[in-house]
């Protein structure tokens, strides 16, 4: 994934709008989501972030509303689109495509955490651009600056 975006011009990173809870489970398995609290017995209608399998229902979402786009023409990962091109005319049309079946499908997106026309971004911790991968140093200095573990098991 990161070798495929970094060989690129221009850059969109999105975040999608609450993730998970965008997927309606359907009404026949609500009843599988039952929980008890102190104010009632309650089903979710949408997907909850900690149901089990959510991550994987989620994700074959996200590739059946993209299925011609990903790896081609953008990336997906959880609920982090990155749209790439290599001319300004080429990034649009790809962007365009990609924001248009997010509107046919209803998906949101957080467009307050969303970056868009840029040279480069951080990636699953890998700062990319058209000329280079390498990894995010603030992050890393944090974890170097860490203490050594003291006790073995």
């Amino acid at each position: 994934m990161l070798e495929r975006l970094a060989r690129n011009e221009f850059y969109c990173f999105i975040d999608g709008f609450f993730g998970y809870f965008q997927i309606p489970i359907d009404p026949r398995d609500q009843e599988k989501t039952t929980f008890t609290c102190p104010y009632g017995t309650f089903a979710y209608r949408r997907m909850p972030f900690g149901l089990c399998h959510a991550l994987d229902t989620f994700h074959r979402c996200m590739l059946a509303i993209f299925y011609d786009m990903v790896e081609k023409t953008m990336e997906v990962f959880m609920d982090d689109f990155s749209v790439f091109g290599n001319s300004f005319e080429n990034f649009l049309s790809r962007l365009d495509k990609m924001l248009q079946r997010c509107e046919d499908t209803n998906l949101s997106l957080n467009w307050e955490k969303s970056h868009f026309m840029v040279k480069d971004g951080i990636v699953l911790g890998h700062k990319i651009s058209k000329n280079k991968i390498e990894v995010d140093k603030p992050k890393f200095n944090v974890i170097a600056k860490l203490p050594h573990p003291t006790t073995v098991k």
